[in-house]
């Protein structure tokens, strides 16, 4: 027996990431299967045709929990009284583009949609930027909220976990379940750490199970670090399957649907493990008392130490370019 219902706005709809998702949601894989949801699908003016096939074909699978779908590229409508906004839309760097260039492009389009949602959308909203660089367009958006929480603005990082949870198992052939533990610290990009210190496969040390201290710090180190550039070159395709699954579990973690499990999530730091306050930054996270906090106690070594201050000085330099622009 369903029991209440929620308002999801996604924004790119109808790419490869947005397609590989709204059906995931109109099944209930986000939200449990006794929670109804609108969908309020965004996209350009001239992808509003794609977007219109895929509303069919989400009619057309007569998912009991889906209660309307509406399309739109009018952010004000899309925006409207939503309790969740996944921001899957942004734009890629192209051949030839600065990151400069990069960071004020997508700059100018996460303030316009921060402002928009802090006008429309419920004052309880919750915001999951998976456009990248999406730390960076987190900070950006949630710049120009004042209803809204600045908090509750977030960054996907659970797709770089279960990456490394895969490379783990994998290793040590295991299946994903036998591995617990690991999480992704920093930028989701190429300077990300993800931390096998606290991580354990059969509930034993991850480093006593593999021995092999070479693979964990250089392949597979690597192999997450570049996964996306990795599928990139295997499909021509950026990975959207994957990164799909990773949103519906994101919300569903910080939804409470997880209970007290840690996932890796990039938040707004409050000065937690040094990094500097206001960064929005990947930290080991749980659901408690009704929100989102930091899991405190995590250590690395002079090893992990070093990886970690290097995705901290990568973000560091990313807001302080997005500074120079004024779009923060």
């Amino acid at each position: 027996m369903t029991t209440s219902s929620v308002r999801v706005a996604i924004t790119g709809a109808a790419g490869h990431i947005g397609y590989a998702l709204v059906f995931q949601i109109a099944k209930g894989n986000m939200f449990g299967p006794h929670t109804k949801v609108h969908l309020q699908l965004i996209e350009l003016e001239p992808q509003l045709p794609a977007l219109a096939g895929v509303k069919m074909e989400l009619e057309d699978c007569g998912f009991p929990l889906l209660e309307s779908v509406t399309c739109t590229a009018d952010l004000s409508v899309g925006f409207a009284e939503a309790d969740w906004a996944l921001l899957v839309g942004a734009v890629p760097r192209k051949q030839g583009m600065e990151r400069s260039d990069l960071l004020k492009i997508n700059g100018g389009i996460f303030t316009e949609q921060g402002r928009v949602i802090d006008a429309v959308a419920k004052p309880t909203v919750q915001v999951l930027v998976v456009g990248n660089p999406c730390n960076t367009n987190a900070l950006i958006a949630q710049q120009s909220v004042q209803r809204v929480d600045p908090q509750r603005f977030y960054a996907m990082t659970l797709l770089d976990q279960h990456r490394a949870v895969g490379q783990l198992a994998t290793k040590a052939g295991v299946t994903a379940a036998d591995v617990e533990g690991c999480v992704i610290w920093g930028n989701h990009s190429a300077t990300q750490f993800p931390d096998i210190a606290a991580a354990t496969i059969k509930l034993q040390p991850a480093r006593a199970v593999i021995q092999d201290d070479a693979w964990l710090e250089t392949t597979f180190l690597q192999n997450v670090q570049q996964r996306g550039a990795h599928i990139i070159q295997a499909r021509g395709l950026s990975s959207a399957a994957s990164a799909a699954n990773a949103v519906v579990d994101t919300v569903a973690a910080c939804s409470g649907l997880w209970g007290d499990r840690v996932f890796s999530l990039a938040c707004t730091s409050d000065g937690a493990y040094g990094v500097d306050a206001g960064l929005v930054f990947s930290f080991p996270c749980r659901y408690e008392d009704g929100k989102v906090v930091i899991v405190p106690g995590y250590t690395q070594d002079d090893y992990g130490q070093g990886l970690f201050m290097k995705t901290l000085e990568e973000l560091r330099a990313e807001r302080d370019a997005v500074s120079a622009l004024g779009l923060i």
